[in-house]
């Protein structure tokens, strides 16, 4: 056990104190007037991006909703089982778009593929690393913080180990946030999409009972699976496992009406965005240029990735871009599935990408925080 890990940071006068920012209104409304506040403001946030042609906007605006209310105070959380039921419904929906020539796709350049998630997971560790020797977070914060994927695998172990497990989710949520609005934002005007008539959502279209019990079975015995047999990340990877292969194989046909993902939208929005409040950044602060740098730095080495992949397979630049975003698979599905990109190749490297990250990220993590030694005491 690292003692560095286990001591809290310490204030200089480059750190604010917590008690330097004003009590906000909102902490002292009750619930329901926060939730009122929060699903408003989400609502007009998502809107207003939809209006604008911003690709996840569902997602963004609750996001940024929920990081608005986080911050000024806001005490109020997603449900533990809702966020679960959420991201089973987000399992499902990858699974509908992905097919057996996901399989030939990685099949045909594993590989590359490989050699990919691979090189991102040793520069993610590598900056992770680095802000450990500079001293940027104390103890191993960096080095848990920097993962590629896996967050909430990420934040229990690193709890375990004995880091703050709040700026660790500091950290995770933040790349997850950057790489939402970097990667809608690319998507947007990457896009020629000048006199394109977009169509009018049916937010409640006729439901087909049958395909969208089979749908929400899969979720929910998939996701309890999942949560049971504690694999990380499971609540969204096994129904998106089961529900590859039984709709690939024409077993069950999936069924998801637009309101229900809109919901599902917002509930991971929330999730993320109500998790920034101001003692997490009050405590973060001071290292947030560095914090935002090694995240710019792990972009700019996927995004030579994703000119790789270009160069060799000949793969759309925005297919190889999303592609290569380093982590949150599931705002990257929606925003793929909501631009014009080739949704499989995407979802095949994100999926073999998050696999490998469950699989060995957080012991390679663990292994370099146990040898990581003391860094040089900075002045």
């Amino acid at each position: 056990m690292d003692r560095r890990d286990r001591e809290p940071l310490t204030r200089t006068a480059d750190s604010p104190s917590l008690m330097s920012f004003p009590h906000s209104l909102l902490e002292k409304l009750p619930a329901r007037t926060q939730w009122f506040f929060l699903i408003s403001t989400s609502a007009l946030f998502a809107l207003g991006l939809h209006a604008a042609g911003i690709p996840a906007a569902l997602l963004i605006g609750p996001m940024a909703a929920g990081i608005l209310t986080g911050v000024n105070g806001g005490t109020i959380r997603v449900f533990p089982k809702s966020y679960l039921f959420a991201q089973a419904i987000i399992g499902c929906m990858i699974a509908q778009v992905i097919t057996p020539g996901i399989l030939v796709t990685f099949l045909h350049s594993w590989p590359l593929f490989l050699c990919v998630v691979l090189s991102t997971i040793i520069a993610s560790t590598l900056l992770g690393w680095l802000l450990n020797r500079l001293r940027v977070l104390p103890g191993t914060i960096g080095i848990w913080g920097s993962s590629p994927g896996a967050a909430t695998a990420m934040v229990v172990m690193a709890e375990e180990f004995g880091s703050d497990a709040r700026l660790v989710a500091f950290m995770q949520y933040l790349r997850v946030v950057c790489v939402a609005l970097t990667a809608s934002v690319i998507a947007r005007f990457w896009v020629d999409t000048t006199g394109e008539v977009h169509p009018e959502i049916a937010w409640f279209p006729h439901i087909r009972w049958l395909p969208f019990a089979e749908t929400l079975a899969v979720a929910v015995l998939g996701g309890t699976a999942g949560r049971l047999l504690r694999i990380p990340s499971g609540t969204m990877l096994v129904p998106l496992a089961a529900g590859a292969v039984l709709h690939s194989l024409g077993i069950v046909e999936i069924e998801l009406p637009e309101w229900l993902l809109a919901l599902t939208y917002a509930l991971l929005g929330w999730r993320i965005g109500l998790n920034f409040n101001r003692g997490v950044l009050a405590h973060a602060s001071h290292a947030l240029p560095h914090i935002l740098l090694s995240i710019a730095a792990l972009f700019v080495f996927c995004g030579g990735l994703a000119l790789l992949l270009t160069r060799v397979l000949g793969v759309d630049p925005l297919t190889a871009y999303l592609a290569t975003s380093p982590g949150g698979m599931d705002s990257i599905a929606i925003i793929a599935a909501s631009s014009n990109v080739d949704v499989s190749f995407v979802m095949a490297l994100q999926a073999a990408r998050i696999f490998i990250v469950v699989l060995v990220g957080p012991y390679l993590a663990r292994y370099v925080a146990r040898h990581a030694g003391d860094p040089p005491v900075s002045h």
